[in-house]
This record gives C-alpha cells, sequence and structure tokens, in this order.
C-alpha cells in the first residue's frame, strides 16, 4: 500500500450536497452512541430514496453499517433497475462488507468523503477496530457491472464527526 494520501475529488453542487447529507447522518449515529457514519441514497431523478446512520451500537448488529442500511431500507421497494441509476452517498470511503452489498444492490454510483487510510488515523490499528486491507475500488472492479466511484471528497468535513470519538 502507497503511504501517499489519496487527493481530493472535486465535486458537483448536487455531489456536495448529499455527501454532506451523509455527513451529517454520521453526525446523528456518533449522538446516538453508535460509530460515525452516515449514507444517503438518492434515484437517478434526484429523489432521496434513503437517509440513515450507522446503528451498531443500537441494534446490536455488526453488519448495521450506514451503507448496508440504506441498502436495506431501499431494495424492497426499489428495483434493480432503479438502483443502477442511483448513487449512493457515504461519509466515509464503503467497507469490504459495505461494497460487496453495493455490488449486490445494483447501485452504480459511489460518493465518499473521508477515505479509508486516513479513517485508519482516527481509528487506531486496534485489532478490534481493524478492517480487511482492501479498498472499496477493489471490490467494484470485480464487478461485472459498472460501479463508478468518487472519492475521496469533502474530507475536512468528513472527517469531523471522527475527531476524539475512536479510542486510541
Amino acid at each position: 500500500m502507497s503511504s501517499l494520501l489519496p487527493s481530493e475529488q472535486p465535486l458537483s453542487e448536487p455531489d456536495s450536497l448529499y455527501l454532506r447529507q451523509a455527513i451529517a447522518m454520521s453526525q446523528v449515529a456518533r449522538e446516538r452512541g453508535n460509530r460515525p457514519f452516515g449514507a444517503v441514497i438518492v434515484s437517478g431523478t434526484g429523489q432521496v430514496l434513503a437517509e440513515v446512520w450507522n446503528s451498531n451500537v443500537e441494534t446490536g448488529d455488526c453488519t448495521a453499517h450506514a451503507e448496508v442500511n440504506a441498502i436495506r431500507t431501499v431494495s424492497p421497494r426499489h428495483g434493480r433497475d432503479t438502483l443502477a441509476a442511483a448513487t449512493l452517498y457515504s461519509s466515509a470511503e464503503p467497507c469490504v462488507m459495505c461494497a460487496g452489498a453495493i455490488f449486490w444492490s445494483n447501485i452504480g454510483r459511489v460518493v465518499f468523503g473521508i477515505d479509508a487510510q486516513r479513517l485508519r488515523v482516527f481509528r487506531g490499528e486496534r485489532p478490534e477496530q481493524r478492517d480487511a486491507e482492501l479498498s472499496c475500488r477493489d471490490v467494484f472492479a470485480a464487478s461485472p457491472h459498472p460501479i463508478e466511484c468518487i472519492g475521496p471528497a469533502l474530507i475536512e468535513e468528513a472527517s469531523r464527526p471522527h475527531g476524539g470519538f475512536w479510542k486510541l
């Protein structure tokens, strides 16, 4: 893995708006005692389909990451064709599990805030807080259908909910 951090990517006005909504959801997660991650799914026509936060602590469900919660919210109500045109906005780079869920849902586009490398600085390298060392881009690259991935973006804003949260 390169020691160079990924460069921040510029965003369109709508992408900035919805990513900021996902970041706001990460703050909600933190305020509720959960890990500070949020996600928003927006249809190809601009309709917000889901706006959720990580709920691991509240539910006791280790798979209750924000992205998975968002997909669980939309997939019973919207078909794979609708989701193929949708964008999932995540306050942080999706983990391997979430990237897999994005693949299986058929979501065609992802925009994320803080990347895994920067997040690791907040989280530290404690064994109970480690992620699989695989970028969401690696998972998306293995997909037979294209998944556009934009990020990291709005890094400073996406980092704020993590400040002082993780115990090193």
